[in-house]
């Protein structure tokens, strides 16, 4: 069954009349309105829908030259294609906001729908290449201007605050990520879009695009799991409940429930790994199997596969008591 969606929010467009971002503070599902995007003459209705609050985040930015306007977006089904820059950033903040989980809409193309060119900054987007003249601007009038970024997708937090969730570096997660309550990200800890936590679980290292992990779960401090933006890869990865994965280590298989990866080590989907009865395989022919523990052999190095027979201790409380 097809899942619809709508908002009203405020977009930034810049001086040839090109969107830059959308914020939508208060997205909803259902209803099932036909797939557009509105951008009306008179902002009364879009102010209306988002109550008065909103209404000061309307108007020209001398400073980036940019418009604040009003924005409708409907999205009469989250599986069909991606159809504008709004839509884009709509399935975006579903995500962040909690009401789609990653890997359930469609999010094919979503990189090169939107922007190449947007500088996030302190105060807002604005176009890279009126960068010198908008700091020009910024320094006359003695207001300070910080580029944060240039990248497609903005920071999570400029737009959407989930409850329950720790995040020491907000440049770190992108708008997109799906965090759920009792999630802490330390300041080493990253989130890409259409990623993010399956409940509570410590994040010292980098959740790729497209990589869900489950509750109760550490990923190391620079432990990466690997995402399927570049060469081709076609496996989603994901991590199971339960699992540890090793200061420096490395996953790019799915990895089943109460798993360990010891500390430094990289299981890719072809490495060849050891198993207990002594037969040799691919990784990801381990894929999704729950109770393993990869580990270097110490004399040899050879990586290997054994029953994952002890428990480690689970998640510091100290850090999770939002959940």
């Amino acid at each position: 069954m097809s899942v619809s969606a709508t908002a009203f929010g405020v977009a930034t467009i810049d001086s040839v009349g090109g969107i830059l971002d959308c914020w939508f503070p208060t997205p909803r599902l259902g209803e099932g309105l036909p797939s557009e995007q509105r951008v009306p003459d008179s902002n009364g209705d879009e102010i209306d829908a988002l109550s008065d609050v909103y209404a000061g985040a309307i108007g020209y930015d001398p400073i980036r030259n940019v418009r604040r306007v009003g924005i409708t977006v409907s999205i009469e089904d989250l599986d069909g294609a991606i159809f504008g820059s709004a839509d884009a950033f709509l399935r975006l903040h579903l995500l962040s906001h909690r009401l789609v989980a990653p890997n359930t809409i469609n999010l094919d193309g979503l990189l090169t729908t939107l922007r190449q060119d947007v500088a996030w900054t302190s105060a807002g987007p604005c176009c890279h290449a009126e960068l010198p003249r908008i700091m020009a601007r910024a320094r006359a009038a003695g207001i300070p201007l910080h580029v944060r970024s240039i990248f497609p997708v903005p920071p999570m937090l400029d737009y959407v605050w989930p409850e329950g969730v720790i995040i020491a570096d907000g440049l770190r997660v992108l708008l997109g990520a799906y965090l759920s309550p009792g999630t802490t990200l330390t300041p080493e800890g990253a989130c890409g879009f259409n990623a993010g936590t399956l409940g509570r679980c410590m994040v010292e290292g980098r959740i790729s695009i497209g990589v869900v992990v489950g509750a109760e779960t550490d990923v190391g401090g620079g432990a990466s799991l690997m995402g399927v933006t570049s060469g081709g890869g076609r496996q989603i990865v994901s991590i199971g409940k339960r699992c540890l994965l090793g200061a420096n280590s490395g996953v790019g298989i799915a990895l089943g429930d109460d798993c360990v990866v010891e500390a430094g080590c990289y299981v890719t989907a072809g490495t060849l790994v050891r198993c207990p009865d002594g037969q040799v395989v691919k990784a990801w022919q381990l894929a999704g199997r729950p109770d393993l523990l990869f580990r270097r052999h110490s004399q040899s190095g050879a990586l290997e596969a054994v029953g994952n027979n002890s428990r480690w201790n689970g998640l510091n409380a100290a850090f999770h008591h939002a959940a």
